[in-house]
């Protein structure tokens, strides 16, 4: 399974959100990294066709999506970032709900249902009420509807969104698992959540992906350019001021610093090797 992206455009009036991009996904886990309002949530909906393009075309196995009509919907699994629910249904009635939208059939939805709520440790709030659920919760339950349909294309808008660090680490692994035969796109703007799984990251700033490639190659950029020295609070606050600062760590007698520069910082620094996060902040100069 291939999807291609030629010279995808979207504009709304004078802003052009996402400017002719040229990808390609195939089976694996897609990591798109960028911060709000890079035109991730833009893009994601195009390949959703939920927005009709501005220009270019999207394409599986060679054949425009916008022709393939519902055999395209019934590949996809899709979680936006603003996720509707309905309050007053339970787990139960709303992923039946789901389902049957979705053109499953009858006599396998109650399987396929506990399946899914298992994967996102739902069973014993099957029939509770929707409005009932903590944010967490009704995190968990738009991944189970987005993957009732056990799709081929899982397109995730910010999923982690309201999870608690153990339901995120399952989550990740349970897209691991996922990502053996499907093409998985994970748009998020917390880089925790690809750092680890994601066979690919893709960097989108201003409409434009400014990097794609593995982890390792991607790190490459920032060779030479992290420094990590042991300093005092006051000199901390100069740094701040001069420098792109990643971290800050305090000791009794002075602060460690991990600052982003092509020059030495301080007579005190020493190289490291970059992590994603700094890339991250070299790209956008702020946190995650």
């Amino acid at each position: 399974m291939l999807i291609e992206v030629k010279n995808l455009s979207k504009r709304f009036a004078d802003n052009e959100a996402v400017k002719s991009l040229n990808l390609s996904f195939e089976k694996g886990v897609y990591g798109l990294l960028g911060a709000n309002g890079a035109g991730k949530t833009t893009f994601m909906k195009m390949l959703c066709r939920i927005l009709t393009p501005s220009s270019g075309s999207i394409f599986l196995d060679n054949s425009n999506i916008k022709d393939l009509g519902e055999k395209y919907y019934d590949l996809l699994g899709y979680l936006p970032q603003d996720h509707c629910y309905y309050p007053d249904f339970t787990a139960r009635e709303y992923l039946t709900y789901i389902a049957l939208i979705k053109g499953i059939d009858k006599k396998i939805i109650k399987k396929r249902m506990q399946e899914v709520l298992d994967i996102v440790s739902l069973s014993n709030a099957i029939d509770k009420k929707v409005k009932t659920y903590s944010g967490g919760m009704k995190r968990r339950l738009g991944i189970a509807q987005a993957i009732i349909n056990n799709p081929l294309i899982l397109i995730l808008d910010e999923p982690t969104a309201g999870l608690d660090p153990k339901e995120r680490i399952r989550f990740r692994n349970l897209l691991s698992k996922l990502s053996h035969d499907r093409i998985v796109i994970l748009s998020t703007h917390i880089v925790s959540d690809i750092e680890s799984i994601a066979n690919k990251i893709l960097i989108m700033k201003e409409g434009n992906i400014i990097l794609n490639d593995c982890k390792e190659n991607i790190l490459k950029k920032i060779d030479n350019y992290v420094w990590i020295c042991r300093i005092s609070y006051e000199d901390s606050e100069i740094m701040q001021e001069k420098y792109i600062v990643s971290n800050i760590k305090s000791y009794s007698d002075g602060v460690e610093v991990r600052i982003i520069t092509d020059k030495k910082p301080h007579e005190t620094a020493e190289k490291i090797s970059p992590t994603l996060e700094d890339l991250y902040m070299f790209y956008f100069n702020e946190f995650s």
